[in-house]
């Protein structure tokens, strides 16, 4: 009614990832690949993707899309702690 109640459009966020176990995953995390060889990754926000960047292949990176588990909808990797590192 004369403009008073518009909705404001949304942000895009990046979606939300979980590894394998269901612990969250955030930009700058350290994860274990368990697609591609890839060994430890570091996960890096480009725009709204989120890409796994290999530390031990040199500019091996993939994104996100292609490490979804098809039963769980989860990534395929495995979160390192501290006490992995």
């Amino acid at each position: 009614m004369f403009g008073l109640f518009k909705k404001k459009p949304k942000e895009k966020q990046p979606p939300q990832i979980q590894d394998l176990n269901g612990k969250p995953i955030k930009a700058g995390d350290r994860v274990t690949s368990l697609r591609y060889e890839l060994g430890a990754c570091k996960v890096v926000l480009e725009g709204l993707e989120y890409f796994y960047e290999s530390e031990e292949k040199e500019g091996e990176r993939i994104s996100y899309v292609k490490m979804v588990d098809a039963i769980t909808e989860n990534q395929k990797v495995l979160l390192l702690t501290e006490a992995d590192a």
